[in-house]
């Protein structure tokens, strides 16, 4: 009875990561639109909803805490536990980046956009794609999956490279471009670094399935 109690904490707790996934997925997506659309009051609720999911990250770390101290989790048990942990940390960050994404629109007040938004949006659906996968991945134990999105990194990469080679064209045309470059500049790191975080979570499924943990380049560290 004790171990099947564990195993349906388990299951709750990964059904708890793919709602917390969505959420996270879902305010990125948002973030990218508010700021094509310019929407103010929609950047704005973006960033009042991220106290949302610093609370589902929250609850849940307080559930594993509970798990731990009223069930006896063996060696295996442990590793799922520790990942569980640290996709949950993970996808917080990841909220970070698209409030961040938000802030951008807001301290961009009334200022029109350098350019239109077409890479930026690709990046932001490309990084929600990966993580939803990620997720699924870790959430069914499919390590093969979870060593596929990875390499899909390198798309994301490279749209952030052209964007910032695309900026770069426009700041040395008219060095007042500067500060409209880095807006849209920073919004595309945003987006890069929460791609980097799908593959620590890629990394975490192949740990709790054998045991190893095997780094990934160009995973997000800080």
């Amino acid at each position: 009875m004790v171990r099947t109690n564990f195993e349906h904490e388990i299951q709750n707790l990964k059904d708890e990561i793919i709602i917390l996934g969505s959420m996270v997925e879902q305010a990125m997506l948002d973030s990218v639109e508010a700021m094509r659309k310019r929407d103010m009051e929609w950047s704005k609720k973006i960033i009042a909803n991220d106290i949302t999911i610093n609370q589902v990250r929250f609850k849940l770390e307080n559930q594993v805490m509970v798990l731990i101290a009223t069930q006896q989790p063996m060696a295996r048990d442990l590793r799922v536990i520790a990942s569980i942990l640290e996709v949950i940390s993970e996808l917080e960050r990841m909220g970070d980046y698209a409030k961040g994404i938000a802030v951008i629109t807001i301290r961009m007040d009334d200022q029109p956009l350098l350019k239109p938004l077409i890479d930026i949006p690709r990046m932001a659906l490309k990084s929600s794609d990966m993580l939803h996968r990620a997720l699924s991945a870790f959430v069914n134990e499919d390590v093969i999956a979870a060593r596929s999105i990875p390499a899909e990194d390198d798309e994301v990469d490279e749209l952030y490279n052209q964007i910032y080679r695309e900026l770069m064209t426009y700041v040395l045309a008219d060095p007042k471009n500067i500060e409209r470059a880095n807006w849209l500049l920073w919004a595309a790191h945003n987006l890069e670094r929460f791609a980097d975080r799908v593959t620590n979570i890629c990394e975490r499924t192949e740990f709790v399935v054998t045991g190893q943990y095997r780094e990934v380049d160009g995973r997000a560290d800080s």
